[in-house]
């Protein structure tokens, strides 16, 4: 009987060490399992600048996890549909899951100056991937970086090109509603100004708004050369449409980085034809090679388009950042990215103080021609 008790007892002991050791295991498992949140339009007119965002996401977490990084990283992807009311439920979901470390976020401004609150609460650290507005670095929140250059390094050089080129010398401005159409409608309209152009009208309407021909006609009295877009791509190829039904059809239509995309084309369809935008231009080099090519390996049946490489080099930095300081102080986290000196596809990556990428900007100007965006 006793050496029975002995071996129950010796047994009892072997599975509670058992259990032990799984759960350790487990629990091992999990400290080694983190999220990186992703949010962007995946839906709606500006779907198809998120989607190549999401994939440039994806790459980098997939290229992490195949290389023996020291965590197993899932990607979180949230649509906000350029919507800033979807936009701070989708950053109240991931600040809400415990496993998700950091964030990379948003294409719209509006939405990014609704959500940045949210994640500074939360103090989670958040690299933008394409929102533009200077109004989003200028609060200088300590977890807040963007790698993209702002609307004013866009619309600057933009602005002092048409002007030197000396066709145009009085231009009409129709923006949206938004901080971002506001800040175009000032920053390029100073910088028109400053180079020696005269803006001879200037007006805006909600994003929405799919009647422009009353704002049109009252432009057109105005004699402008050419007409300036400040919003993005739908209400953009609607202004360009119905000018061509005002007779304003012969005027270039310019624009920055948040029309061009291949929608706005499928939307204007043949009055498309010579609108002219500024983006920013990226010297190629090998790492930017390599990205491309395993973006086209990967088979994604979205284009790369202007923002997959920000929001690869946005989550590049992340990882960069958690794979040197560990996942338990997100203040140190947030620190260390507004630190870092990042050799990635976009070059050396580096942050002023208030978080705004230093990256030197040149731009590249494409106009619509046949049916396509062509490099000018």
């Amino acid at each position: 009987m006793l050496n029975r008790r002995r071996a129950l007892a010796r047994i009892s002991s072997l599975l509670a060490g058992s259990v032990f050791a799984l759960s350790l295991g487990m629990a091992e498992a999990s400290a080694d399992q983190i999220k990186l949140g992703f949010i962007g339009p995946l839906s709606g007119g500006n779907a198809q600048q998120g989607l190549g965002a999401r994939n440039g996401f994806l790459l980098a977490i997939d290229e992490a996890n195949a290389s023996g990084y020291p965590h197993q990283v899932e990607g979180v992807v949230l649509d906000d549909a350029s919507d800033p009311a979807v936009g701070v439920s989708a950053a109240q979901k991931l600040i809400n899951d415990p496993a998700v470390v950091a964030a990379t976020g948003h294409w719209n401004s509006s939405v990014a100056l609704a959500t940045i609150p949210v994640f500074n609460r939360a103090q989670m650290p958040f690299v933008v991937w394409g929102a533009v507005s200077p109004k989003i670095t200028e609060q200088n929140l300590p977890n807040v970086t963007r790698v993209t250059p702002t609307l004013v390094n866009e619309n600057k050089p933009l602005a002092e090109a048409i002007a030197k080129e000396g066709k145009v010398k009085k231009i009409a401005i129709i923006s949206d509603t938004t901080d971002y159409g506001a800040a175009n409608t000032k920053w390029f309209g100073d910088f028109f100004k400053a180079a020696g152009g005269e803006v001879v009208f200037s007006d805006a309407a909600a994003v929405g708004t799919t009647d422009f021909r009353a704002m049109l006609t009252t432009a057109k009295a105005a004699s402008p050369d050419a007409i300036y877009f400040g919003g993005v791509v739908t209400e953009a190829a609607l202004v360009r449409s119905q000018m061509a039904d005002l007779g304003l059809g012969s005027l270039p239509m310019y624009g920055i980085s948040g029309i061009y995309d291949p929608k706005f084309i499928e939307i204007a369809g043949p009055a498309a034809e010579g609108t002219i935008v500024g983006t920013p231009a990226v010297q190629t080099n090998p790492k930017l090679e390599a990205f491309y090519k395993a973006y086209e390996a990967k088979g994604y049946p979205d284009p790369a388009g202007s923002y997959a490489k920000y929001a690869y080099e946005a989550t590049q930095i992340l990882l960069e950042t958690i794979k040197e300081k560990g996942i338990e102080d997100k203040q140190a986290l947030s620190e260390t990215v507004r630190a870092i000196k990042h050799d990635g596809i976009l070059g050396t990556v580096s942050f002023d103080k208030e978080g705004q990428t230093q990256m030197p900007v040149e731009i590249d100007r494409f106009i619509v021609h046949s049916g396509k965006w062509v490099k000018m």
